[in-house]
């Protein structure tokens, strides 16, 4: 069943209340929504469930906690990271529910903008489970 997803601001409130807050000088934040867009169409040679010439209307969601959780810890190792929090949602998403929250603090840019985006894809390929269903009203 689909969960709330987290408040945004309450986790940045809460990260500049770690230990840490001090070393971060910036803070990404990924929010993955489901779209109609199927996968297929907007990444070669991908496939999600749904062909490239159809449209999303659901996704099943779900994820390995423990893959999540290693991904998270080889996160907060990369240099110049010192938080990273993660929430996702799991079960039938329709399109425009919040698939994943990913908080990443750090001490420069650079360093901040690669491990987003090395998180996010460890995550997206080695630890979730997606099925794209096709819409049935054709939107």
């Amino acid at each position: 069943m689909p969960q709330p997803m987290p408040s945004i601001d309450a986790w940045l409130t809460e990260a500049k209340q770690d230990p840490a807050f001090q070393r971060c000088g910036m803070y990404l934040v990924h929010n993955g929504v489901v779209r109609a867009t199927p996968k297929a169409r907007v990444r070669e040679g991908a496939s999600g469930g749904v062909e490239k010439d159809g449209s999303v209307g659901s996704l099943t969601f779900g994820y390995d906690a423990e893959k999540v959780e290693q991904a998270v810890k080889a996160a907060r190792k990369l240099p110049g990271i010192f938080y990273v929090r993660v929430w996702l949602n799991e079960g039938e998403l329709a399109v425009g529910d919040d698939i994943m929250l990913v908080l990443i603090g750090g001490d420069i840019r650079p360093h901040v903008v690669d491990a987003l985006q090395t998180l996010v894809g460890t995550i997206k390929n080695e630890c979730v489970h997606e099925v794209e269903h096709e819409s049935r009203d054709g939107e």
